[in-house]
């Protein structure tokens, strides 16, 4: 895997991975940014949700589960000193669909995040899960 970063003036840096698509990260005016795109570590969270979602989404696929709608909301703690990696994050589904069955999200749940997230394997921070099936919530 590949990813080329190249400065694009102030604190902005434009990258462009292997698949050929590009993404802009910049800072925020007060530390010399223009505010242009995303954090790097708004990118880290991101990629954690891309990688666990698009997991759930293949493994309810197999199991018949019909999604509508999915959405998956991330909360992240960073340590007070530098670097200010993340320490906590919660990741919390939020699933609609005609036919999702409770233990078949559990499942897809699990097996994200023992088995097959590559993303949350390589982070350093306790990663808790939580989600809701059809407005029910679950811990």
């Amino acid at each position: 895997m590949k990813m080329n970063v190249e400065w694009k003036g102030n604190m902005m840096f434009e990258g462009e991975g292997g698949s050929g698509h590009s993404i802009v990260m910049d800072a925020a005016e007060k530390v010399g940014g223009e505010n242009k795109g995303p954090r790097p570590m708004e990118m880290v969270l991101s990629g954690l949700g891309g990688c666990t979602g698009m997991d759930v989404v293949s493994i309810l696929k197999k199991m018949r589960n019909t999604i509508e709608t999915f959405k998956i909301e991330i909360d992240a703690k960073r340590a007070e000193e530098h670097p200010k990696r993340f320490t906590e994050i919660n990741v919390h589904y939020v699933l609609t669909g005609p036919n999702l069955e409770k233990s078949k999200v559990e499942k897809a749940i699990n097996l994200t995040q023992e088995k097959y997230c590559s993303v949350s394997k390589s982070l350093n921070a306790k990663i808790t899960y939580s989600y809701e099936i059809n407005g029910e919530k679950f811990e």
